[in-house]
């Protein structure tokens, strides 16, 4: 069965590389643009993974992954953090929040793919 990511990022161009690459390596992919819609779309995709910006426009990526870890059906999906703004300490109150992978921007297609793979394979 293919595995499926979901990838909540707001800004265009990342999101379209993000799916792209992803998409190109087999996965089901759900882009999300506004992080408002997130958890509602990741409740009816199921995703395997969730690819998340953690500096979005409406909302923030921190209390969205907050938010995924208290829900009881999503509780248990790996989230991989992506963020531009990486500032010292930032990696560690990324993953305090719950997120099990931390990527800062500009992302690399083969550190990307890395974290993508061995994220989803702890949940195989």
């Amino acid at each position: 069965m293919t595995k499926r990511i979901l990838v909540v990022e707001d800004n265009d161009l990342n999101r379209k590389l993000f799916c792209d690459v992803l998409v190109a390596c087999g996965f089901d992919v759900e882009p999300v643009a506004d992080g408002h819609q997130a958890l509602e779309r990741a409740r009816g995709f199921h995703p395997n993974l969730v690819v998340m910006d953690i500096q979005l426009q409406d909302v923030s990526g921190l209390d969205l992954i907050s938010s995924m870890k208290a829900d009881a059906v999503l509780g248990d999906v790996p989230v991989l953090a992506v963020t531009a703004y990486a500032g010292k300490g930032d990696e560690e109150r990324i993953r305090e929040t719950g997120a099990e992978g931390y990527l800062s921007k500009p992302v690399s297609i083969g550190p990307f793919m890395a974290a993508v793979r061995g994220l989803i394979d702890q949940v195989a």
